[in-house]
């Protein structure tokens, strides 16, 4: 277990006797998670802190007509509840659940606290927050600033990349990738039409070939 946590960036500093009595008092323990498993329910209390060894989850809101909307997304080294442990809302706004087979660990309240009392951890856990900080606020931009086209750009030049191809492989179904942007599929399929007809790029099932590049994208709206 010692091993598991040292290989994390987040504890890789931390005195390792303050980990193994944090292990001994079950203060930290670890779980897996098949893929599909709801990890916290929405409206539920948060107690404790999860950090994610391996997999990847997301946190989604469900609208009344049925439909989700992904809101953040967290993988290998995130931590998931720091910000609500010790603020005064102390239950998740979101569910959170598995796309994949995932391996988390968790900390209580009262380990995070004692955590905190080493420096060695101090820092890695400031960081871990700012990184969840800047995800939330680049999703909001993307909710509130960029139309849909200019979202499926910038995503298709991040994966290409990425990928380091200019054709790419979605990770994802067009469902969930509907879902990622806060959109139904049908208004996704009709702007990847669009594109498709302006000569921006090419769809052949799960692969896309970009036709546009970094240095133009933003004068395509």
């Amino acid at each position: 277990m010692i091993k598991l946590l040292k290989n994390l960036a987040l504890f890789c500093n931390t005195d390792s006797e303050m980990l193994e009595g944090l292990i001994k008092d079950n203060q930290i323990y670890k779980r897996n998670y098949h893929k599909g498993a709801t990890v916290y329910e929405q409206g539920a209390q948060c107690h404790d802190m999860a950090v994610i060894c391996s997999g990847k989850l997301v946190a989604y809101s469900l609208a009344a007509n049925g439909s989700e909307t992904v809101v953040f997304e967290f993988g290998e080294g995130s931590i998931i509840g720091a910000n609500l442990l010790f603020g005064s809302q102390t239950h998740y706004p979101m569910s959170i659940y598995c796309t994949a087979d995932s391996v988390l660990l968790h900390i209580s309240k009262a380990g995070v606290k004692e955590l905190l009392k080493c420096h060695g951890f101090v820092m890695p856990f400031v960081q871990s927050l700012s990184l969840n900080a800047q995800g939330m606020n680049r999703k909001i931009a993307m909710y509130t600033q960029k139309t849909l086209r200019e979202n499926l750009m910038d995503y298709l030049l991040a994966l290409s990349e990425r990928q380091k191809s200019s054709t790419v492989l979605l990770p994802v179904t067009k469902k969930q990738l509907a879902d990622y942007f806060g959109v139904q599929r049908p208004s996704l399929f009709r702007e990847l039409k669009r594109m498709k007809d302006e000569g921006l790029i090419e769809i052949a099932s799960k692969e896309i070939t970009l036709k546009f590049t970094n240095s133009h994208s933003k004068d395509i709206v």
